[in-house]
């Protein structure tokens, strides 16, 4: 089949074939045993003309449940929230969207200062000395902080709260194994870490102890008992919060942790499937230089105007190599970027009162559903805008979600599929973006489902 946008001729072939002692195509596939080869055409459609595959590709995203069409409960760590339309005229500017690795700072300052402000953002709402350019996203950041932990106090051992995402607990142990770390998960009550069980976790050969505030049911830590718990054992406490709960929330950092690291999205981000999303990491000013990624700082030219430079590179693995802080080499910050817009429009008051219709509308909707015949709320915790609830006895969550996304509705996340003890509880988040007459009419067919 010929393709008339790729560039190599037939003579392009027949050099390179000849470059390599090759008579033909097929020559290269030689190694691979006839039995394992694909034969005949793949199941794809004919060529379409760029009319009638504009047509067809939009057929097949309608068959998506989006968010616009579709009131969505569903949030496990990603969430419904609005966009500002700002955010996506700044990002979509030429000198943002196509930018690389400001590694020449004369010429990237524009990129350079919003990654100033992004820290600078995220330091204000964490309530920590210093924050990164960006991670990958929240799972790599909590990673890399029990990284950082075992490095600064020399021990091996993390104990992390079941209460913890569990797609990052996952990401954990894969780094904990390259990295020859013990992971020790503790158990949770009534929807938050339990304290008893995690003073018995807890020794003198602990480097960390990494919790969630609001956590993966919604319920919010009480990270001072934490802190002190870990502290008196000289080791860190780190906490993944939702940047979101941080306008109505005191930040983490001024209830004593030591690394403070979440996810983005929240902030301008789009959920897109899954991704992708944006990282932050926080930390005191005793672990600044240990901090892996980039970190952008402001000075002053020889003519005394304000200027950014990327700073500490000296913990990077292009100069360090293997002695590195860390192996990431890159940072989201087209990402960041969203999240710097976000707040700037938003501001102080924005992220208070964002912060609050999220919490009303969830009690709204807690309160609600209880009244469902059967539904229950096994938690009694406090919690920002998701919570538990449970369905009647014998009652599938994934099956109740089926129907309910053909009433038009994304219901909550089944807690099944990651604690089997939840079997039958579902998560339910509930945003600023949900109306009381979607909560209702969510309520209504959740009863009907049943």
């Amino acid at each position: 089949m010929k393709h008339r946008y790729l560039p190599m001729t037939e003579q392009d072939q027949k050099e390179m074939l000849k470059t390599v002692g090759l008579n033909s195509i097929e020559d290269l596939f030689k190694d691979i045993p006839d039995e394992i080869r694909f034969k005949g055409e793949l199941p794809v459609s004919k060529g379409l003309d760029e009319y009638a595959l504009t047509s067809h590709l939009s057929a097949l995203a309608a068959k998506n449940a989006n968010t616009d069409q579709y009131p969505s409960f569903l949030g496990a760590g990603l969430y419904d929230h609005h966009i500002p339309s700002v955010i996506n005229h700044v990002v979509s500017r030429s000198e943002f969207y196509t930018a690389y690795t400001p590694y020449q700072p004369e010429v990237s300052q524009g990129e350079l200062q919003a990654i100033f402000e992004f820290q600078s953002y995220i330091c204000e709402l964490t309530g920590m000395a210093v924050a990164n350019a960006s991670m990958y996203d929240g799972a790599t950041a909590l990673a890399e902080a029990g990284s950082l932990a075992s490095a600064a106090t020399k021990r091996s051992k993390l104990v992390v709260s079941k209460a913890v995402h569990p797609e990052s607990r996952q990401v954990l142990h894969t780094y904990a194994h390259g990295l020859g770390l013990e992971i020790v998960e503790v158990s949770t009550t009534n929807g938050v870490t339990d304290l008893e069980e995690l003073a018995k976790a807890v020794s003198d050969d602990t480097a960390a102890v990494l919790v969630q505030s609001p956590n993966f049911f919604g319920s919010i830590e009480d990270l001072s008992s934490i802190g002190d718990l870990i502290h008196g054992h000289k080791g860190l406490m780190i906490v993944s919060t939702n940047p979101m709960s941080l306008g109505l929330l005191e930040g983490p950092g001024k209830l004593g942790a030591d690394i403070v690291v979440g996810d983005a999205q929240p902030l301008g981000i789009s959920s897109s499937l899954g991704g992708p999303t944006c990282g932050f990491f926080a930390v005191s000013k005793d672990h600044m230089r240990r901090m892996p990624g980039r970190i952008v700082g402001q000075t002053v030219d020889r003519n005394g105007k304000r200027g950014f430079v990327l700073t500490l590179q000296a913990r990077e693995q292009h100069i360090r190599r293997e002695k590195a802080t860390s192996n990431i080499c890159s940072n989201q910050a087209l990402l960041a970027l969203c999240a710097s817009v976000y707040m700037s429009v938003m501001g102080k008051q924005g992220m208070i009162d964002v912060g609050r219709l999220n919490l009303q509308k969830s009690h709204y909707a807690a309160d609600r559903l209880a009244k469902v015949p059967g539904v229950t709320l096994p938690f009694t915790s406090p919690y920002f805008n998701e919570f538990v609830i449970k369905l009647p006895d014998g009652v599938s969550a994934s099956i109740v979600n089926s129907k309910l996304l053909k009433e038009g509705f994304l219901g909550g996340y089944d807690l099944g599929r990651s604690y089997p003890e939840l079997e039958g509880h579902m998560l339910v988040a509930v945003t600023e973006r949900r109306t009381r007459e979607q909560i209702d009419q969510f309520a209504s067919l959740l009863e009907g489902c049943l």
